[in-house]
């Protein structure tokens, strides 16, 4: 993959127009300088080298490496099942005609100590695990966390009529907590162990300036090896090396605007000097055009800086997890929504898709399912599936042709599933991928074209909607923004629709465009479909 990104990357620079002065950092020309002026030959060089010292096995794209990430919520969740299960077994025991007829004050010691445990654990950063923590360290903070529950329970039991007999039962379902809960994070912690073997959690980040802030970087994290720069970007490119440090640079920050890199990439870190704050500016404000997250590297100016930078990056993608944002947390939320709605609608639904499916085969010959290459998360790279509703031979994997009213592409039951949308219910297997969302923008054709134009060039913030996973409906449908866009301002509509629901979306907002679909769909008689 790497290999074909270098070369797409080489033909674009040549294709360039060099710069008509040297701007290039001094600190990297004794390197230019040791650069040979012919490659060598294809086949004298390992594949390997070609690729950058980092040369991670293959690239994994951010949206699979993020769907690791709520795993920790759920280590969170099974470790409060636990502990809540055993706790009502061992409050059984000292109240026999049931638990739920006990008085308060029977409770209170064991409710208080698997509250406070829950809250300790989550307080030592115990869902973290972070590349540098030490088992023995975790597996510390755990018998802390729950010998701070426990002393909670002791003094919450003074309140009952029964200490005598709940201060040993609170020893025995210490020692038992202690006990399940040390497995639980030994297994939690290999598991992690494991991802970040795979690389699973190795963060994938670019540089924007072949600077000697960038050299310095990352020669620190050749040292570490604990993320994976996958290139260099830069504006300059006239006297620039190949590489710096063995990290090849890949073009121009123009070309990592549709790189085909970027839906692999967590971070994009501009390391420039600060001090250049024009320049900086004019750099971020171009690269906000992109989904990725833009960082500044400031901590550049010495040994200790460059380290705790890149502990900063190494641990992204579950360092987060402890204080999750707002945005993890609805992330998380919507997945467990995606899931359960979607398991619903696909048994709801299936006896509705096998009459479609065996329609289609009667009405024309060629497959029932169409699969065509969209834009998911992150600017990533999907199969969108649908029922086929144009003649097969017709089919327009690329969307070079949108559909136009009386299309003579769309069969006699492509029509009535097009103007339904039940076209799209095989995006509930996407759904349940994870490629997809129920709600969310709607995913277009890869080089989608409006007119003469590809859509994605006629508004600057395109990409802004591959913040988010696309979905099988959205804000912009039920708002009139569905089908074909066949003008630059149809373009720009819909982005605003989109980008409004990305900063808008929350649970209830899912569930209102889900209940307005279908009664928007069936009263849509506007729209090209």
């Amino acid at each position: 993959m790497l290999d074909a990104l270098k070369r797409d990357t080489l033909a674009h620079r040549a294709g360039g127009q060099a710069p008509a002065q040297d701007r290039t950092d001094p600190a990297l020309k004794p390197q230019m300088r040791a650069v040979p002026q012919a490659e060598p030959p294809h086949d004298a060089v390992d594949p390997r080298d070609r690729r950058g010292p980092f040369r991670p096995e293959r690239l994994i794209s951010l949206r699979e490496r993020r769907s690791n990430d709520r795993y920790a919520r759920l280590f969170r969740i099974g470790d409060i099942l636990l502990i809540t299960g055993f706790t009502l077994v061992l409050a059984q025991l000292i109240a026999p005609r049931g638990w739920m007829r006990s008085s308060v004050s029977e409770v209170l010691p064991f409710l208080t100590a698997v509250l406070l445990t829950g809250w300790a654990l989550k307080s030592l950063n115990l869902y973290q695990f972070l590349r540098t923590e030490n088992l023995l360290v975790h597996v510390g903070k755990v018998a802390a966390a729950v010998f701070f529950g426990a002393l909670g329970g002791v003094c919450a039991s003074q309140f009952s009529p029964n200490e005598s007999q709940e201060v040993p039962l609170l020893s025995l379902w210490t020692l038992t907590a202690l006990c399940t809960l040390t497995l639980m994070h030994v297994l939690w912690f290999e598991i992690v162990r494991s991802w970040r073997k795979r690389g699973l959690l190795t963060p994938n980040i670019v540089i924007v300036g072949a600077t000697r802030h960038a050299q310095k970087l990352i020669d620190t994290a050749l040292a570490r090896r604990d993320v994976n720069i996958l290139g260099i970007f830069d504006d300059r490119l006239a006297r620039n090396p190949d590489a710096v440090s063995g990290v090849p640079i890949l073009g121009d920050t123009q070309a990592l605007l549709s790189h085909k890199i970027t839906p692999y990439v967590d971070q994009i870190v501009v390391a420039l000097d600060p001090s250049a704050k024009a320049r900086v500016n004019h750099l971020i404000e171009k690269l906000k055009m992109l989904p990725n997250d833009v960082s500044l590297l400031v901590d550049v100016h010495n040994e200790t800086g460059r380290q705790a930078a890149l502990s900063r990056l190494s641990d992204m993608p579950l360092a987060k997890v402890s204080g999750i944002s707002e945005d993890e947390r609805k992330a998380f939320n919507k997945r467990i929504q995606d899931i359960i709605i979607g398991l619903i609608a696909l048994v709801v639904f299936v006896p509705l898709m096998a009459v479609v499916a065996l329609i289609i085969k009667l009405d024309s010959p060629g497959p029932v399912f169409f699969r065509q290459r969209r834009h998911g998360f992150n600017n990533e790279a999907i199969n969108v599936w649908k029922f086929r509703s144009m003649r097969n031979e017709a089919a327009d994997a690329t969307a070079s042709r949108q559909i136009s009213r009386n299309d003579d592409r769309v069969t006699r039951v492509g029509k009535f599933i097009r103007k339904t949308s039940i076209d799209e219910l095989p995006q509930l297997f996407n759904v349940l991928k994870g490629e997809m969302s129920l709600v969310g923008p709607r995913p277009h054709a890869i080089g989608m074209k409006t007119g003469p134009d590809e859509s994605a060039r006629l508004v600057a913030e395109y990409a802004w909607r591959h913040r988010m996973k696309p979905g099988m409906t959205g804000w912009a449908a039920i708002n009139g923004s569905r089908g074909a866009l066949e003008t630059a301002d149809d373009v720009r509509r819909r982005i605003q629709l989109d980008v409004d629901y990305i900063e808008r979306h929350s649970l209830w907002l899912d569930l209102y465009i889900m209940g307005m679909t279908i009664p928007c769909v069936l009263n849509d008689r506007s729209a090209i479909r």
